[in-house]
């Protein structure tokens, strides 16, 4: 046992120090290829101006530019990426051979740009029911139930009791919330991941990470020092228990609910999936009415499969007229045990009476007080301050104004209107990059909430 003891903390030993240089050796090592790379460049511009071709000479260097960086980014070279940066060379052979030098440079210079570029993570949508039970298991999160969407990625811990959610785009591997599972191995968990990262060549970026888990991020990452925690928002979760409506600043809340009374609106708790169909299609035509999609988008606070049943724990509030006529429904995801609730999405249709939103979250809390669920999670409020500050400064004004002609595409302060009247502002979250990565982790970002995602099984 000691001599496998011993080997372990030689291999150890090499990886720390022959496979994974530290910043201080792969910095300067890029730089010198850089420089390399720059000087090649230069002797065959100038002598291309002397009357000699040398633009092949060019492209080859170029492509060693890319192989270079790949490398010093700890880009795995994989077969695939191999097999296409070959075919693309022999093109560019072709394309030499055929007169046609700028497409020969172009297919050349790809090259190695091709051989390096960053493996992508694929969805594991068959590990449903494990996520599910580590969603159960987690307790103080409103964002966990949305761990389990099909779009996500998953890394677990040795000894599967938490699990992070993932997703790539463009070498960035983008977090989704916290942890899920047992918090105690949390801190574990993020430098497994962390080290898994690197191994496969991605950076890192977390959407979405409470104040505890942010800062096991940024010291416990070993891998990827220098994340940056930017606040975006607010956690609004009613506390099931202590919640009531009495006073002056629930007063807006009263009359919206007051309202749906008059107009004779009932409303009733029911599981997912115990949904018959015929009432499944009376839903989908509520969504249908508003031409969105039934939630091909979205990555780090939404879910997928509406009302079909696929995730566990889901409830749905429906709401209907004094006619019986279903006119509303919100989906809600299940952690802890069931003693925690969060919004997924709520629909209504376009004649609906005002406040039915407000009148089903109102009933639920009731139901959930009836049943031991504890916190319901509204939404994820994005910075909140912006809206709620009226003595603002130059730079918050110009935010505020952009924010209000870019309220049309996403109502950031329609949505905060609506949940100020719940007076149940919470945790903060925030997005944790590396500035020098910025432009890639926007595009992952953007591209991950807003693109549609593939259906997945």
């Amino acid at each position: 046992m000691a001599d496998i003891n011993s080997a372990v903390a030689g291999y150890r030993t090499y990886r720390q120090v022959v496979l994974t240089p530290t910043r201080a050796v792969r910095l300067p090592l890029i730089v010198v290829l850089l420089l390399v790379g720059v000087v090649l460049v230069y002797a065959a511009d100038r002598a291309s101006r002397e009357g000699v071709d040398r633009g092949w000479f060019v492209a080859a260097s170029l492509s060693g530019l890319f192989v270079a960086r790949g490398l010093h980014l700890r880009r795995p070279i994989t077969l695939p990426h191999v097999t296409i940066a070959v075919i693309v060379l022999g093109m560019s052979n072709i394309a030499y051979r055929s007169a046609h030098p700028a497409v020969g440079f172009v297919f050349l210079a790809s090259t190695g740009f091709i051989m390096m570029l960053p493996q992508g993570s694929r969805p594991q949508p068959d590990q449903r029911m494990r996520i599910a039970a580590l969603v159960d298991a987690t307790t103080g999160d409103p964002l966990a139930p949305f761990a389990m969407h099909s779009s996500k990625s998953y890394f677990f811990d040795a000894t599967s009791a938490a699990a992070i959610g993932y997703r790539t785009r463009f070498g960035i591997a983008v977090v989704a919330g916290d942890p899920i599972g047992d918090r105690a191995v949390f801190g574990t968990l993020v430098a497994e991941f962390s080290d898994f990262a690197m191994a496969h060549g991605w950076r890192i970026a977390v959407l979405g990470a409470s104040p505890e888990v942010c800062d096991m991020w940024r010291t416990r990452a070993a891998e990827h020092r220098g994340l940056h925690a930017i606040p975006i928002g607010r956690d609004v979760v009613v506390e099931v228990d202590g919640f009531d409506m009495v006073g002056r600043k629930f007063r807006n809340l009263r009359q919206a609910v007051s309202r749906t009374r008059n107009f004779g609106v009932s409303t009733e708790v029911i599981p997912e999936r115990e949904l018959s169909e015929a009432l499944r299609q009376t839903l989908f035509a509520i969504v249908d009415e508003w031409h969105h999609g039934r939630q091909t988008r979205g990555f780090s606070m939404i879910l997928d499969h509406l009302l079909d049943g696929r995730h566990p724990g889901m409830l749905v509030v429906i709401a209907r007229d004094s006619d019986g006529r279903v006119v509303g429904f919100q989906r809600y995801g299940e952690a802890n045990r069931g003693s925690e609730l969060s919004l997924d999405v709520p629909w209504r249709r376009k004649d609906a009476p005002n406040g039915l939103d407000e009148r089903m979250i109102v009933d639920l809390v009731e139901y959930g007080r009836e049943r031991g669920v504890h916190r319901i999670s509204l939404a994820f409020a994005a910075f909140p301050e912006l809206y709620s500050d009226t003595d603002r400064t130059r730079s918050r004004q110009a935010l505020y104004l952009l924010a209000r002609v870019l309220d049309p595409m996403i109502r950031l302060e329609s949505l905060f209107r609506f949940l100020r009247k719940f007076n149940s502002f919470g945790n903060q979250r925030f997005v944790l990059i590396r500035w020098r990565e910025i432009v890639f982790t926007a595009a992952a970002l953007l591209t991950l909430e807003f693109v549609p995602h593939r259906k997945q099984i």
